[in-house]
C-alpha cells in the first residue's frame, strides 16, 4: 500500500515536474512469421502485430486515468527483421518495412523497432539484403525504426559494417533531405545491444525473449533536478544518496504501470528501463540535473564526472525499487531531445568530443547530434568506430544516432519537432580517416572479453 504522502508526492512530481511514463513497449516475436513467399511473410506480420497490439493503445490510456499518470509513447518492437525475412525470396525488405509500418498505423502506436540486423562478427545474405534497404524504408515509412548492432565486447567490431553504416547514413540523410535527414533520426548503430530496450530507435525483441511482453521506459530529469536543488552545497555521498532514493520512487511507478500493463493484456511483464529520457521541454533535462550539481554549463570541466555520478546513483535506486531494471537504464543525453544540451551546444561549450567523452559514464551514446550535410561517409564511420571502441572495452552499451544535415553548415541547426526537438549543427574534425575505416575485416575483442 502506498501512503498519503507518497499518493501526494507522485501527483507533485507529475504536475510540476515532468514525471511521466516515457514508453510502455510491447514486445512481438516474428518468428513463427517467415515464409518463403515474401508477401505472404509480410501479410503474416502485419496479422499478429494487429492481433497482439489490438488494445494496446487503448490499455495505456486506461491506465493513465486510472494512475494520472502520463504515458507519453506506446510502442512495438518486433524480431530482428533481418531473420525473418532472410527465408524469403527477395533482394529488397521494404515491404517488411511497410508491413510494419502499416500494422503500427491500425493500433495506433507512436514507433514500431525491429528493421534490424544482428552483425558484430559477420554478415550473412539477409543482413546485407536488410541494411542496403535501410534508406528506403526509412524514407517511406513513418512510424519504422532501424538498428543495427556492430561489436561487443566478446566479438570485437566489424569494421566493414561500420563503413557500411557510414554509407547507410549518408543514403538516409539524402533521400530525406527536404526533412532535415529525418530518416537519420530513427536509424541507431549499436555496440552490445540490449534484447529488452523499450527505447526507440533502438529497440527490438530478442531471440531470447518471450512470445510477447510489455517493457516499461521510465522518465524523470525534472523530478531528479528539484531533488538535486534541495540539497545545494551538500557533500557528493549526501547527493548521490538523494539521486538514488528519487530513482526508487521513479522506478517504482514505472513498475507498478509495467505490471498494471501487462496483467490487462494478458502477457507476461518483461523489465523496467530507468533511463533518464529528457525531452526539448521546459524544467526537463538531464543537462539541467548536471547544472544543478554545481556546473556553470553542461559540457564544461567536471561535466563527466557529474554524469558518472548520476547514472550510477539512478542504476543503484532503481535496482532497489526492481528486481526487473533491464534495457539501457542510465542517463540519456541526445542533443536535439535536450534543451539544456542545446543551450550548451549553440554556446559551443558542449562539442562532439566533451559528448563521445561523457558517453563513458552514462547510457547508449552519441544520440540525435547533428553535423554538416557535406560530412564524407568515411568520417561518419569514424565517428561510429570511436563510439562502438569505447562499449566494447568498457562492457557497456553505446550506439551513435547522428544526422548529416543536407545543405546544412555549422551555426545551421535541424528541425524535427515533438520529442526529436531540435539541435544546432555541431563541427567534426576535418582530418580525413579513409584509410583506416577503409582496412576491412574485424577489430578483435579486447582482452577483458576472456571471461569464460
Amino acid at each position: 500500500m502506498y501512503s498519503v504522502n507518497e499518493v501526494l508526492e507522485t501527483i507533485r512530481m507529475v504536475q510540476e515536474e515532468n514525471l511521466d511514463i516515457r514508453t510502455i513497449t510491447m514486445g512481438i516475436s516474428l518468428r513463427d512469421c517467415a515464409d518463403s513467399n515474401a508477401s505472404k511473410a509480410c501479410q503474416k506480420i502485419y496479422d499478429k502485430i494487429t492481433i497482439q497490439a489490438a488494445n494496446l493503445v487503448k490499455t495505456g490510456e486506461e491506465i493513465e486515468r486510472e494512475y494520472g499518470i502520463p504515458i507519453i509513447n506506446k510502442r512495438i518492437s518486433v524480431t530482428p527483421v533481418s531473420l525473418i525475412a532472410e527465408s524469403s525470396d527477395i533482394n529488397n525488405y521494404t515491404i517488411f518495412a511497410e508491413a510494419m509500418d502499416k500494422a503500427a498505423k491500425e493500433v495506433g502506436v507512436n514507433f514500431i523497432g525491429g528493421f534490424s540486423a544482428l552483425v558484430h562478427k559477420g554478415f550473412t545474405k539477409g543482413d546485407r539484403i536488410l541494411i542496403s534497404s535501410i534508406p528506403e524504408a526509412l524514407a517511406t515509412t513513418e512510424r519504422v525504426c532501424s538498428s543495427v548492432n556492430v561489436g561487443s565486447t566478446k566479438d570485437g567490431i566489424n569494421m566493414d559494417a561500420v563503413y557500411r553504416m557510414g554509407q547507410v547514413v549518408k543514403e538516409c540523410a539524402a533521400r530525406t533531405a527536404d526533412k532535415d535527414g529525418l530518416a537519420c533520426a530513427k536509424l541507431v548503430v549499436f555496440c552490445n545491444v540490449p534484447e529488452d530496450n523499450p527505447f526507440m530507435a533502438g529497440a527490438f525483441h530478442g531471440i531470447g525473449e518471450a512470445e510477447c511482453v510489455i517493457n516499461v521506459g521510465v522518465s524523470g530529469p525534472g523530478v531528479v533536478k528539484n531533488a538535486v536543488e534541495k540539497v545545494k552545497g551538500s557533500d557528493f555521498g549526501t547527493l548521490a544518496e538523494t539521486v538514488k532514493k528519487t530513482a526508487f520512487k521513479i522506478t517504482r511507478m514505472g513498475e507498478l504501470v509495467g505490471r498494471a500493463a501487462a496483467e490487462k493484456l494478458g502477457v507476461p511483464f518483461g523489465i523496467v528501463d530507468l533511463s533518464l529520457a529528457p525531452t526539448p521541454a521546459v524544467g526537463d533535462s538531464v543537462a539541467e540535473v548536471l547544472e544543478a550539481m554545481g556546473l556553470e554549463c553542461c559540457g564544461t570541466h567536471g561535466t563527466t564526472a557529474a554524469l558518472a555520478l548520476l547514472n550510477d546513483a539512478v542504476k543503484k535506486g532503481g535496482a532497489m525499487a526492481s528486481s526487473y531494471v533491464g534495457g539501457l537504464s542510465g542517463a540519456f543525453i541526445p542533443l536535439s531531445e535536450d534543451a539544456g544540451m542545446i543551450r550548451a551546444a549553440e554556446r559551443g561549450i558542449l562539442t562532439l568530443e566533451k559528448l563521445e567523452a561523457m558517453t563513458c559514464v552514462c547510457s547508449v551514446g552519441l544520440d540525435m547530434i547533428a553535423i554538416p550535410g557535406d560530412t564524407s561517409a568515411e568520417t561518419i564511420a569514424a565517428i561510429i568506430a570511436d563510439e562502438m571502441a569505447i562499449g566494447m572495452v568498457n562492457f557497456k552499451t553505446t550506439a551513435v544516432r547522428i544526422i548529416p544535415a543536407p545543405g546544412k553548415k555549422v551555426g545551421d541547426r535541424v528541425e524535427f519537432g515533438g520529442l526529436l526537438g531540435h539541435a544546432p549543427i555541431i563541427p567534426v574534425k576535418q582530418s580525413s580517416a579513409l584509410e583506416f575505416v577503409s582496412r576491412g575485416g574485424r577489430i578483435p575483442a579486447p582482452i577483458q572479453s576472456l571471461k569464460n
